[in-house]
């Protein structure tokens, strides 16, 4: 049993497991490649997050969809450049907005270079993915577009807020289905896609990625509350102190107007709901939400959605790369254990 990919996921053959390794190094490769420019500024901003590492979650459902089909064929690895790099130009405009000072355990590039240099650099690894996906044909072209669509069309939901009536929490859902659903729905379909898997397939491992992304994304709320440590690669609490409400926020408020609140709840909000900058109060909220009954049901929801994720495998013939991405749903309840 070798351990690869991330969270430190078990593939259990041999053949499987050399291979996404393999593919994962050619994406490292590719990733190097697609951030150079002849100005060397613009290479040392663009490998600025390749080279501070990552889970490569992306890429390793590529890498997994694509054994579906022939794994070898040359559209999978480039496919897989383009999902990461799509991701990569994401955190970039994400740390702006964010106003963060910290991406996967180093200085974010807004933090070392200013918003300026970091949306420029952002917009810059677009336009290198979509260079690569122009060479694998209209239907690539599309599905990512169409994923980009979704991806902004999240953000700005999340900036809008929920329209007056719309519940809270679905509304926050419907923005993580698209800002981190919907690329790594790409990743599983681009994946079987390139490969020459059967369309029912494609169709499977779109949805799966669709469902895992959310769950991934939850998971990373639960732990932005609950770790003590860097896990995540950002400061903990950094979502509470830039007061951007995550699924254990909204499920405090939920409890806090309904019925069944409490005093204690209502305080917290109010808590939640005043300046975190201040590091005391940042702690004390920390606290209060890490004891409070929101976070388990957080934890609830995304072994809900990774179960979901799980079940639309169903119907693909048993197989080791099956048993990895059933394994992928393991691993993402894990992170949030």
């Amino acid at each position: 049993m070798t351990v690869v990919g991330p969270f430190g996921l078990s593939v259990r053959d041999q053949a499987l497991e050399a291979h996404v390794q393999a593919g994962l190094a050619a994406v490292e490769e590719g990733l190097l490649e697609a951030t150079k420019s002849d100005v060397p500024f613009i290479t040392e901003a663009a490998q600025h997050l390749v080279r501070a590492g990552g889970k490569r979650f992306r890429p390793l459902l590529v890498m997994l969809a694509a054994q579906f089909g022939d794994p070898h064929s040359p559209g999978v690895v480039p496919s897989a450049v383009v999902v990461e790099l799509t991701h990569l130009a994401t955190l970039y405009h994400d740390d702006v907005m964010d106003e963060a000072d910290v991406r996967r355990g180093v200085p974010s590039a807004n933090a070392r270079w200013g918003n300026s240099v970091a949306v420029l650099t952002g917009d810059f690894l677009f336009a290198r993915a979509s260079h690569i996906l122009a060479d694998l044909g209209p239907e690539a072209v599309r599905i990512q577009a169409e994923a980009f669509e979704r991806l902004v069309t999240g953000q700005i939901l999340e900036t809008a807020g929920p329209r007056d009536g719309h519940d809270p929490i679905e509304h926050y859902l419907d923005v993580l289905a698209g800002k981190t659903g919907s690329l790594v729905a790409v990743s599983g379909r681009l994946g079987a896609m390139m490969s020459g898997a059967d369309e029912s397939v494609v169709n499977i491992l779109t949805q799966y990625g669709e469902r895992l992304g959310t769950a991934f994304q939850l998971a990373d709320d639960v732990l932005d509350i609950a770790s003590d440590s860097h896990e995540s690669g950002k400061t903990p609490g950094t979502d509470l102190r830039e007061g951007i409400p995550t699924l254990p926020v909204l499920h405090l408020r939920a409890l806090a107007e309904g019925d069944s609140g409490t005093a204690e709840d209502r305080a917290l909000c109010d808590l939640l709901a005043g300046d975190l900058t201040d590091d005391v109060r940042h702690a004390e909220a920390l606290a209060g939400l890490r004891a409070h009954p929101a976070l388990e049901q957080a934890r609830l929801d995304t072994v809900r959605y990774a179960e979901e994720a799980r079940a639309t495998l169903a119907p693909l013939p048993s197989c080791m790369a099956k048993t990895a991405l059933e394994g992928l749903c393991d691993s993402v309840v894990h992170r949030a254990g």
